[in-house]
């Protein structure tokens, strides 16, 4: 891999986090509201202890202001005490990530598979019953918004059938062991699937229209003619080389699944990062929207890095 390549990925990765950083700074100071005014009128402060609220969390000094204070804070990664629970905005993230990484995670694998084998099936069956099925099924699953689809399955599946739970991460805090992730398991089922059928669609398509393309290479015509049977030449031959655009989509996508998972974890009430920044966003909490939003933009520049580090090393054709 040429050094070059990578040297321009890497500066311009970085670049977008500093921009990031500034655009992170401004975005909130913005917007409409004031959260010690909100805070103020809920607690019922007098003027006195909202000018000392505004003094402690830095919010009475003009905004250029607090810029040196901002970029030496992120830097150092103390993104300080949320105005709601006064907590550490550090222990607020690290006692969620873990759960959105758990509902990504599962929703992002089985979007895969499952997408992957739609698209090679509905491509190596062009015309057929399936591949129209399938493709209809992929542009109205691409097409649906995530929220609808959670509040979908959510009525049938938890309120109508009551099959699975209708929200939360677990029932009580009293299982261990097996029970445990048991109940976990149960109460991710629903946003879960919310998420993979979200998400399914864009794989399908892109992996059927990418192995249509590999299937008029003449290469497979001289398998054919070796007296290789159809299933090699399709696993063996075709699917490997029509695979390379769903590697780069997947760390491409990651925002998106991101995004969506902010919509997913509210409806199911799922105690992620998503749900976090919902609530964030509704009581003007800047310490916990800045961690957060730099969080996830940082995690999808670095896939966008990785991708197109990927890309380069699996193509030779792009590094010539």
């Amino acid at each position: 891999m040429g050094r070059g390549i990578v040297l321009r990925s890497v500066l311009h990765a970085v670049g977008t986090i500093l921009f990031v950083i500034l655009f992170n700074f401004f975005l909130f100071r913005v917007v409409p509201g004031d959260p010690v005014t909100r805070i103020a009128r809920m607690e019922g402060l007098t003027l006195e202890q909202r000018d000392a609220l505004s003094a402690e969390y830095g919010l009475d000094k003009p905004v250029l202001a607090q810029l040196p204070t901002y970029i030496s804070s992120t830097l150092t990664l103390d993104f300080g005490n949320s105005f709601g629970s006064g907590r550490p905005v550090t222990e607020e993230i690290g006692e969620r990530i873990a759960k959105t990484a758990l509902l990504v995670g599962v929703s992002t694998v089985g979007s895969i598979v499952v997408g992957l084998l739609l698209g090679v099936y509905g491509a190596w069956k062009r015309g057929s019953a399936f591949d129209t099925g399938s493709m209809t099924t992929s542009l109205l699953l691409y097409s649906v918004p995530e929220g609808w689809l959670s509040l979908v399955l959510l009525m049938v599946f938890g309120s109508m059938l009551g099959i699975f739970p209708i929200g939360g991460y677990r029932s009580t805090s009293n299982l261990t062991g097996v029970a445990y992730v048991t109940d976990v398991l149960n109460h991710l089922v629903l946003p879960a699937l919310a998420l993979t059928l979200a998400y399914v669609g864009q794989y399908a398509l892109i992996m059927r229209s990418s192995l249509l393309d590999v299937m008029g290479e003449e290469y497979l015509d001289v398998a054919r003619a070796k007296g290789v049977r159809e299933e090699h030449v399709l696993w063996r031959h075709a699917v490997p080389n029509a695979v390379l655009p769903i590697f780069t989509l997947i760390f491409y996508s990651f925002g998106y699944i991101v995004g969506g998972a902010v919509v997913v974890e509210s409806i199911f009430s799922w105690p992620g990062l998503g749900n976090l920044t919902y609530k964030a966003i509704s009581s003007q909490d800047f310490p916990v929207l800045q961690a957060a939003f730099l969080l996830t933009s940082a995690s999808v520049i670095i896939c966008n890095l990785i991708a197109d580090l990927m890309y380069v090393y699996l193509d030779p054709r792009v590094r010539r």
